[in-house]
């Protein structure tokens, strides 16, 4: 491949890192997910539970890029405050909350039974 057709993937890359350093809730959802992960491999998770975990931290993470997309371009062609822009940025928050609430009752669906069957049982 050339020089060239590597480049898509270092903008995309530059926009994971740039919003890695300058979203504290990007830094965040990684911490949980981390924790997901260390978690689903100390419990052993079958391959369509790994399936689920990834699937949901793919989509809060898409949806905090997206999130931080829309407030970048909202601020920069609304400096000021309009409702419009306001309304803009609220619903792309309220995208990244679905998807974070979606990824805690998946979460919740396939961790709660086998941690209580480890502490209970």
């Amino acid at each position: 491949m050339s020089k060239n057709g590597l480049r898509p993937f270092a903008h995309a890359w530059n926009g994971i890192t740039a919003t890695y350093r300058t979203e504290r809730n990007f830094k965040i959802h990684l911490t949980f997910s981390l924790a997901a992960i260390a978690l689903g491999i100390g419990m052993h998770l079958s391959a369509s539970d790994w399936c689920w975990i990834t699937l949901c931290i793919a989509l809060v993470f898409v949806a905090e890029l997206i999130n931080t997309a829309i407030e970048s371009v909202v601020n920069l062609v609304s400096p000021a405050y309009h409702p419009l822009a306001k309304k803009a940025k609220d619903a792309a928050a309220g995208a990244v909350l679905i998807a974070a609430v979606f990824s805690l009752v998946v979460g919740g669906i396939i961790f709660l039974p086998k941690l209580w069957r480890h502490f209970v049982i």
